[in-house]
Parts: C-alpha cells; sequence; structure tokens
C-alpha cells in the first residue's frame, strides 16, 4: 500500500456548543480550530503536495450488495448541552461469539478514521481482546489526537456491528481503558485536552468513517511516530510501530460489502435551526439502489491529507479544506464578519458563495449563510445549518454543510462508479 503521510490528527473537528457558557470548542484536526474552553489554535501539520488523480477507470465493476446498509443518525439535546454534534448507536461484539453491546451516543465523523469508545460506556465485565504493539507480547497503547484534544486507551478487538454489516475482529480504542497507564505519555498529553470522559468527550465515543481504511497508515508500520502507537507494560508505555492490521480502523472498510465509502443523508433545516433532525448513514458507494452517485459532483481529495480546495466569492482560497460531519459548525476567516469571541455573530444573516474543487480541478459552487451564533443559541433549538466559527488557515465544512444534502465520502484505493477513492461527492 502506498505511504499516506497526514495530519497528526483526523480531519475531524470536534467543536461543540454548552447552554449556559461562553461558546466552547472541544477537539479538532490537522487544521486546527479549538478546543473546550479554550481559543482558536494553528493547524497541527499541512497536506502533502497534491497528488495526481485516480487512475481508475470510471466504468470498473463494482460488487454488488443486498446488505442492509442503513443506519439511523440524529442530532438532538445531549447530557452535555451540545449543539449540531451527529450521533448514532453502535454494537460491539466479542470476536466471534454473541457476546454483544450496543453503545448509544457515539459521535459520527467523516474526517476521522476507527471507533474510539469510552471504557466506561461498555457494560461491567464485557472484555474485548487486547491487540498486542506489533510483534511485541505489550498491550497496544495508542494516543488519537483532535487539534487541542487528544483521547488515549488500549486497542482491542471487536466485531463492530452497523445495520447488517460487520467488521469482523477490527482493531478498535478503548478509551481510558484500566490495561494501560492512565496517565497518557508526554508526546500525547502536550496535545492539549484529555478527552477521556464522557464529559470531555462530549459523546460515548466517535465512530470515524473518513477517507481512509487506517488511523495512521504506513508510517507507523515503517516506524514508531509519535504520539500514535505504544507498547504498555504495568511500568509504562514506549513509542511502537504498528502493522497496519493491528491499527484502529475505520470499520466501513472492512466491511464485507458496501465497503467503499459512506454517504450521509440529512434534511434540510430553518434558518433557526431545528429542536431535532433525523437522517440516515448509509454504507457503500453504487454497490445497491440506495446508494448511486447520480449527478454528485465528484471532488478528488489528496491522496495524503484527504484535503479539497475552497476558493470563496471574495477570492481567498483554501488549499486546506475539508468536509466533515465532526466540526459542528463552518470554519474560515472572515475578515469583515462581527466575531463575539471565536463564533461568528453578524448583526443580520450573510449569505455567501464558494467553490469547493478536488485535486483535478473539478468543483462544485455552493452558497450558505452565516447567522449571529448568540441569537441562534438562544432559540434553544439543537441542530443549525448556519452557524459559524474562525479559522486562519483551513475551511471547514463542517455539519451546517450536511444539512439539505446527500454527501459522499470515498475511501481511499476502494474501486467505486467513479473511481477509486478519496473523494467526496455531492
Amino acid at each position: 500500500m502506498k505511504a499516506r503521510p497526514r495530519p497528526l490528527a483526523s480531519l475531524a473537528l470536534l467543536a461543540l456548543f454548552s447552554l449556559g457558557a461562553a461558546l466552547a470548542a472541544c477537539g479538532g484536526d490537522g487544521a486546527g480550530t479549538a478546543s473546550a474552553g479554550t481559543s482558536a489554535t494553528a493547524p497541527t501539520s499541512a497536506p502533502s503536495p497534491s497528488s495526481a488523480p485516480s487512475t481508475a477507470g470510471t466504468s470498473g465493476t463494482v460488487p454488488q450488495s443486498t446488505t442492509p446498509n442503513v443506519v439511523a443518525v440524529t442530532v438532538g439535546p445531549s447530557p452535555t448541552s451540545t449543539r449540531n454534534m451527529l450521533m448514532a448507536s453502535v454494537t460491539v461484539c466479542v470476536p466471534g461469539t454473541a457476546n454483544c453491546a450496543t453503545i448509544d451516543n457515539v459521535q459520527v465523523d467523516t474526517g476521522s478514521q476507527g471507533l474510539r469508545l469510552l471504557a466506561s460506556a461498555l457494560p461491567s465485565g464485557f472484555a474485548l481482546p487486547a491487540v498486542p504493539a506489533g510483534a511485541r507480547a505489550e498491550i497496544a497503547g495508542e494516543c488519537a489526537v483532535f487539534g487541542t484534544g487528544y483521547t488515549w486507551g488500549a486497542v482491542r478487538s471487536a466485531d463492530v456491528k452497523l445495520a447488517g454489516e460487520t467488521a469482523a475482529a477490527l482493531p478498535i480504542q478503548l478509551i481510558a481503558d484500566p490495561a494501560v497507564p492512565a496517565s497518557a505519555p508526554a508526546a500525547c498529553a502536550g496535545s492539549g485536552l484529555a478527552m477521556n470522559s464522557a464529559a470531555t468527550l462530549r459523546s460515548n465515543g466517535i465512530l470515524g468513517v473518513g477517507p481512509f481504511s487506517a488511523d495512521c497508515g504506513v508510517s507507523c508500520v515503517r516506524a514508531a511516530v509519535t504520539p500514535w502507537y505504544y507498547a504498555c507494560s504495568a511500568s509504562g508505555c514506549t513509542a511502537s510501530a504498528q502493522p497496519l492490521a493491528q491499527q484502529v480502523g475505520n470499520p466501513v472498510a472492512a466491511f464485507a460489502t458496501d465497503n467503499n465509502g459512506v454517504i450521509i443523508d440529512l434534511p434540510p433545516l430553518a434558518d433557526s435551526g431545528a429542536s431535532g433532525v433525523s437522517g440516515s448513514m448509509i454504507f457503500g458507494i453504487g454497490t445497491q439502489a440506495n446508494n448511486t452517485l447520480g449527478s454528485a459532483t465528484v471532488l478528488r481529495a489528496n491522496t495524503g491529507t484527504g484535503y479539497v480546495k475552497t476558493t470563496t466569492s471574495d477570492g481567498t482560497v483554501y488549499s486546506l479544506s475539508y468536509l466533515d460531519t465532526g466540526s459542528n459548525a463552518l470554519y474560515f476567516n472572515s475578515p469583515t464578519m462581527t466575531r463575539c469571541g471565536f463564533w461568528y455573530c453578524p448583526g443580520s444573516p450573510v449569505s455567501l458563495g464558494a467553490t469547493i474543487a478536488g485535486i483535478d480541478g473539478v468543483g462544485a459552487t455552493v452558497t450558505f449563510a452565516v447567522a449571529n451564533s448568540t441569537t441562534l443559541l438562544a432559540t434553544g433549538n439543537w441542530a443549525f445549518s448556519n452557524l459559524a466559527g474562525y479559522n486562519g488557515r483551513a475551511f471547514g465544512w463542517g455539519l451546517p454543510f450536511f444539512f439539505g444534502r446527500r454527501v459522499f465520502t470515498a475511501i481511499a484505493e476502494q474501486p467505486t462508479p467513479a473511481g477509486s477513492g478519496p473523494f467526496f461527492a455531492f
């Protein structure tokens, strides 16, 4: 497999809102915005240079499927009063058994790879097999960095079940697993907020269904890349290389069928938002009647980073741009729009335009609105399509972009009717 140098963080921006508190964000991406209780931060890394578009043909045969492939997703009230969080339920089983547990309130994130669950969300006594650190005897510990926050825990093996699909014996991250030291290694702990509890993660886990099959990739196979994987014992953890088969993986890529991507299908919202939203996460692209591309525009992403390019109507070009349900707002830099701290709060709604383009130059023109964030929160609603915040270097098309659209995320090196991923389409 081709090496994929990518940002330390996933593309996800787990930016969050709480009632009764200052507007705050939590989590983030390699393009970085902010973390709970913090201000915006600079990106942790830049994407590698744009690579050539995939040479895969557009008429290749994609295996067809009749497997149930739709999972309900929702946005609504949460115990932490967090806005614009897309949630689903995930079932995990001890591999090869019927000993299973269903975990609710797991955030759906098209900007990262892998399932990450709080150990505290699993039933007492529910034991998943440990995944070793490479060929060593020690259990693998993992640090997953999200902008100015991180999750720390052990790597475990589970059968992950979503709709009728199963990712068998998939490595997942069990956050705050007592099998590894409670304190993360220094290279991880320096990444900001420890999102190792329901209060700080704002959910019971993260379901990363982004554009890659594994969270680190070949770079972690070749060497110990901090702060990713560690070999952990009772005396501590040391950085370790990790084979692909033992890295935390994208569940969709591990399905037997419908494994080339995912669609998020959400209804449009009123300008004032909605108290609750129900939609669908559909697995596969061009594998069943419910996941055809149709007339969607395909935006081919950088094969190393997953980034596309956004050009706004004022001529500003963002070479670091991403489509990401794990971000709860639109993130960009407007020198003229009024800000209330980190968030935009114009006196009246602002209508803007932009073109999102792939690395082959093919693009789609979109319009979007930005409303006053303070006014939106005062409605008491939980879902908004016009919520925006500041990002000095990247353009993040967060969850607001997904309302009223069917947005496709194709996984790298997986064939689709439009050629191999990674790409986005809508």
